[in-house]
């Protein structure tokens, strides 16, 4: 069975939010990964090598809020009302793509069902 969680992006200041949360929430960042930590044919720019590519807070056993900065490098602007989404976690890659199929149909897919440097899967698909 797939399990949701909210994903937020910031503009810049995530690290600082997710301080924030985990004041309030507690619990530890399992994952802080940051852009520089990416592999990358590109070089980025100093101002955007400690932003937050993905951070992780566990806030109960089914919930896990997770967050990342945008990056005008990769032609990303934080914009009020397109910073939210939701990480769909599927149990194998059958279940991923069903999931994928059904809700991207009617959709605009921006980023195609894909393989990443982590180890997993990611799609996006804007309603």
């Amino acid at each position: 069975m797939a399990s949701i969680s909210p994903y937020l992006t910031f503009a810049g200041n995530c690290e600082e939010a997710f301080n924030f949360y985990r004041s309030v929430f507690g619990g530890d960042f399992p994952y802080v990964g940051r852009f520089k930590d990416m592999p990358s044919e590109n070089p980025l720019p100093e101002s955007e090598r400690n932003k937050i590519m993905h951070i992780s807070l566990p806030i109960s056993k089914e919930t896990t809020l997770m967050g990342s900065d945008s990056s005008e490098a990769f032609g990303h602007a934080t914009v009020m009302g397109n910073n939210f989404s939701i990480s769909i976690n599927a149990e194998n890659e059958d279940e991923a793509k069903r999931l994928f199929d059904g809700l991207s149909e009617g959709g605009k897919v921006t980023m195609p069902l894909n393989k990443t440097f982590w180890g997993g899967a990611v799609w996006h698909v804007h309603r």
